[in-house]
């Protein structure tokens, strides 16, 4: 035999032997099912485990999204206060602006009067004017308002009629008279005072009042194109300004109307430049017309009311309460 032959020879015969070494061993001792069935649980366990990871992973991304989404909400609302401040900033800024802009122009006069230079009538309705102007064209009814209070004293007829005039150069010359009307009824009422002894509040009524007048002058000038500024919103909003203020007159008796002179007229002027005089009670408005029947408006309120009706009554309680002179 060739060494080849021998080699292999020797190697059959050690995979004989290794062959019947297995033999004894028990088919029972390791069968296909128990491996097939280990196999099937490490299948379903490994796919629970998976399913777990998917599940943790789904939970993950909900939480980044919602984290995203209140982060976009802060951003959102930071960026809306910072906004609001700003704006504030702003509206604090013009206030200041337009409060020197009266102050200088009101010491600008008293100063020419103090130093014995006295501005020509002309000079200070032109001025006047334009300063009114100004506040109209822009629709600073707060701005207005204060001019108006600052110079209270200083504006003669004048002057008055030019507000009727500067109220031409308004979007909205009604709307921006209603919208200064606000601080007419203040909630501080008892404790707010002035310098000097004077009230702020009356301040800020006679010059809501001055106002009123004003608008009045202006749409009886305007005549027919007066319905045009008064459209039925902007009555609407009077009347809802009236009724708030009614309560507050209290003028049921002699003495309540003595002391409520101001506010009656006041009233009376809202209905009157507004144009709502017959969506209320013709005896309240008499109760109004006799705490004004010592002004030198009485007469024009009541023309303006259209109240001849009531006109003979009036007359009468006004002399049974001894005021003789005011029924003249």
């Amino acid at each position: 035999l060739s060494p080849l032959s021998v080699s292999t020879l020797t190697l059959i015969s050690r995979a004989f032997f290794e062959l019947k070494s297995y033999e004894d061993v028990s088919n029972d001792d390791i069968r296909w099912e128990d491996v097939e069935g280990h196999f099937r649980c490490l299948e379903s366990e490994l796919k629970k485990k998976l399913e777990e990871l998917e599940a943790k992973e789904r939970l993950v991304t909900e939480k980044e999204s919602l984290i995203a989404e209140r982060e976009t909400a802060v951003a959102a609302k930071e960026q809306d206060l910072l906004d609001g401040v700003q704006e504030l900033k702003d509206a604090a800024v013009a206030a200041i602006m337009e409060a020197r802009a009266a102050h200088k122009v009101s010491c600008s006069v008293k100063d020419e009067i103090a130093g014995g230079k006295s501005p020509g009538r002309a000079e200070i309705a032109e001025r006047v004017t334009e300063e009114l102007t100004q506040f109209c064209e822009r629709m600073d009814s707060k701005g207005l308002l204060n001019y108006v209070m600052e110079n209270l004293n200083n504006l003669s007829a004048v002057c008055r009629k030019q507000l009727s005039v500067a109220l031409g150069s308004a979007t909205d010359p009604a709307c921006l008279v209603l919208d200064a009307l606000g601080g007419f009824f203040s909630p501080s009422e008892i404790t707010l005072h002035g310098e000097d002894g004077k009230d702020p509040l009356q301040c800020t009524r006679q010059s809501c009042l001055v106002l009123m007048e004003a608008l009045s002058a202006f749409l009886a000038k305007a005549d027919s194109s007066a319905d045009n500024f008064l459209n039925p919103e902007i009555k609407q909003h009077a009347k809802a300004i009236a009724d708030e203020w009614k309560p507050n007159l209290a003028l049921d008796s002699i003495d309540a109307v003595n002391g409520k002179s101001l506010e009656a007229r006041a009233f009376l002027w809202l209905l009157i430049s507004f144009r709502i005089a017959s969506e209320f009670d013709a005896d309240e408005l008499c109760k109004c017309v006799l705490a004004s029947a010592h002004h030198r408006q009485a007469t024009e309120l009541c023309r303006s009311l259209v109240l001849p009706q009531k006109i003979p009554g009036l007359v009468e309680t006004l002399i049974e309460s001894g005021r003789q002179i005011e029924a003249v």
